[in-house]
């Protein structure tokens, strides 16, 4: 109990600092409504012959892009603690070595439901209807935030790895923009070409598009819901044992 204790406290502690950084918050809510809306009325013509007929099918995707996104910033965080000598005080703490790591990420969990409510709440705004169960989006929501968990553990290794902030943002935004738009997150999987569409199928951004989208408006989710939490658990049983031998090894070195 007493480990939990001190993960919620650095938790509300990641959440705090947004007081001194405001323009985070636009990150995490002009940013998606922007994209969801850009894509709607730029390319919604063109992929499904009316921006109604593209809506259902985006909303989505712009949630799965956006969750991959904002884990950039779980690393970007945690390197600036890092280069500013926060953690060399935590070690003197008598805390685990993992809880600013687990603090960070359920700080960004929360920041992550956040944007998914928006993004809800913009899409009816835009003509969106929910055409399944509460239960079933609920179920949305918790798949989105577990696969968010999971992938949040590779930008903490990418944090701990980089010299500085601004490599964090380079190399996780480098890395993300390929997985996210070669997949069905915006385009469906017969648009491609054929040479891609095997990759298309086993990318979990794919997987989660798929399945948040059968949550939200009918279909088979099942499978693609499996699908990504088999993903989730391989990533995070990779990435996570990395990701604290990576920051204990940093912190020996000074």
């Amino acid at each position: 109990m007493k480990a939990l204790d001190q993960t919620l406290a650095l938790a509300w502690r990641s959440l705090v600092q947004v007081r001194r950084n405001p323009w985070e918050l636009g990150d995490y809510s002009i940013q998606p409504i922007l994209f969801l809306v850009l894509f709607l009325y730029v390319f919604g013509g063109a992929v499904a012959g009316s921006t109604e007929a593209y809506l259902p099918f985006v909303l989505p995707g712009v949630i799965a892009m956006n969750m991959l996104f904002v884990t950039v910033y779980v690393g970007h965080g945690l390197n600036t603690d890092l280069t500013r000598g926060v953690f060399d005080r935590f070690r003197a703490l008598p805390i685990p070595r993992w809880a600013p790591l687990a603090g960070r990420i359920l700080a960004d969990l929360l920041k992550q439901a956040l944007c998914i409510a928006l993004l809800l709440i913009v899409g009816v705004l835009l003509g969106f209807r929910v055409e399944t169960s509460v239960w079933e989006v609920l179920a949305m929501v918790a798949l989105v935030l577990v696969f968010a968990s999971a992938a949040s553990w590779i930008m903490v290794l990418v944090g701990v790895l980089s010299r500085d902030p601004e490599h964090v943002q380079l190399f996780g935004f480098t890395a993300l923009f390929p997985v996210t738009f070669v997949s069905t997150a915006f385009v469906p999987l017969d648009t491609m070409p054929t040479v891609l569409q095997p990759f298309v199928q086993a990318n979990p951004v794919s997987l989660l598009a798929d399945a948040s989208r059968a949550l939200l408006s009918g279909g088979d989710a099942l499978e693609p819901a499996l699908w990504t939490l088999v993903w989730a658990a391989a990533i995070a049983v990779i990435f996570a044992p990395l990701s604290v031998w990576a920051l204990n090894r940093r912190l020996a070195r000074g």
